[in-house]
């Protein structure tokens, strides 16, 4: 699957949401969020980028791939299966307004 060019870092956060992670704090450009669900912590940091980097998102993704211990494939399929989803509601509310 190819990533998409353009999520934003507090878009990532949103949808990181449905895996357990939440906004911890917030440093100068980047977000701190930590999951707890499997009964250990694990964190993660995300520049609050308007655009996030190829390079960044994918290894972003790799390292919340490991803590559920699935496929990087399949996390990113996941995931951005929903971001689509989210950014079709979002276009759909603006285009009523």
């Amino acid at each position: 699957m190819r990533l998409p060019r353009d999520p934003s870092g507090h878009e990532l956060a949103k949808i990181f949401r449905r895996y357990g992670y939440e906004i911890i704090r917030q440093t100068g450009s980047h977000l701190r969020l930590k999951s707890s669900i499997r009964g250990v912590d694990h964190y993660i940091t995300i520049p609050a980028h308007n655009a996030l980097k190829l390079g960044t998102l994918n290894g972003i993704i790799s390292s919340v791939a490991v803590y559920p211990e699935i496929a990087r494939s399949q996390l990113a399929e996941e995931l951005f299966e929903r971001w689509e989803i989210a950014r079709s509601q979002l276009a759909e509310e603006l285009f009523e307004r």
